[in-house]
């Protein structure tokens, strides 16, 4: 089950390849999330000191009047990734042009977990295309409904 989505990031970015995570998250931050209330927009992967971190994603407080004084809905958010998996992270990061971006926001059996993709931006010449190749799917699925 899918809670939040960035559907801008496959129209911005090309994903080569994904991974996923766990995220560490407070009681009120897995409310929020299972409401749907969190977003993904503009939000983006960190390194910092061997560990990843989900930054900038809003999870709004489950209920704000309730929240701690000093509660952040934007903060940096630990994402839990095996050693494996975090050392082949950096070395994809470490090469020319490639950013980490999340994906989605979903459940596995209980769990909220990130899909996080590596991904080389586009240019606005290729978003050009993928739209017109996007039309021309259209046009030929219209007229074989006909």
């Amino acid at each position: 089950m899918s809670f939040a989505d960035n559907k801008r990031a496959r129209f911005d970015y090309e994903i080569l390849e994904t991974l996923q995570g766990g995220l560490v998250l407070s009681g009120q931050e897995v409310k929020s999330i299972r409401a749907g209330r969190a977003s993904l927009a503009g939000a983006f992967v960190t390194l910092k000191a061997g560990e990843a971190f989900l930054t900038n994603a809003t999870i709004p407080a489950w209920q704000p009047k309730n929240a701690p004084p000093d509660y952040n809905d934007t903060r940096s958010r630990k994402v839990l990734v095996q050693k494996k998996e975090l050392s082949w992270l950096v070395g994809k990061l470490a090469q020319r042009h490639l950013t980490a971006i999340p994906l989605r926001l979903y459940s596995v059996r209980g769990k909220i977990k990130v899909e996080i993709g590596i991904a080389k931006h586009r240019k606005k010449m290729d978003k050009r295309e993928v739209i017109k190749k996007r039309e021309s799917e259209r046009e030929i699925k219209r007229h074989l409904k006909m």
